[in-house]
């Protein structure tokens, strides 16, 4: 596992402690805007793995939406 793998499953550790849905659409905002200065220098490695972590993080979210659904008042 390389460090940026390690510090993903950190982080979505965290992020389901906190169990606050809506940061995980923040946190996949982040690592795309992070990707994006790394796909200018050419570090494709990185900058790929950050967008796939990015739509696993908006892919969590649409789960964790439809399973939980959000109640109208």
């Amino acid at each position: 596992m390389k460090p940026q793998d390690v510090g993903f499953l950190i982080l979505l550790a965290v992020l389901f402690s906190l169990r606050r849905p809506i940061i995980f659409i923040w946190v996949g905002l982040a690592c795309l805007i992070a990707a994006m200065p790394l796909f200018a220098t050419w570090t494709f490695f990185t900058a790929e793995r950050l967008t796939w972590y990015g739509a696993a993080y908006f892919l969590i979210f649409i789960l964790i939406s439809l399973l939980r659904p959000h109640k109208v008042q």
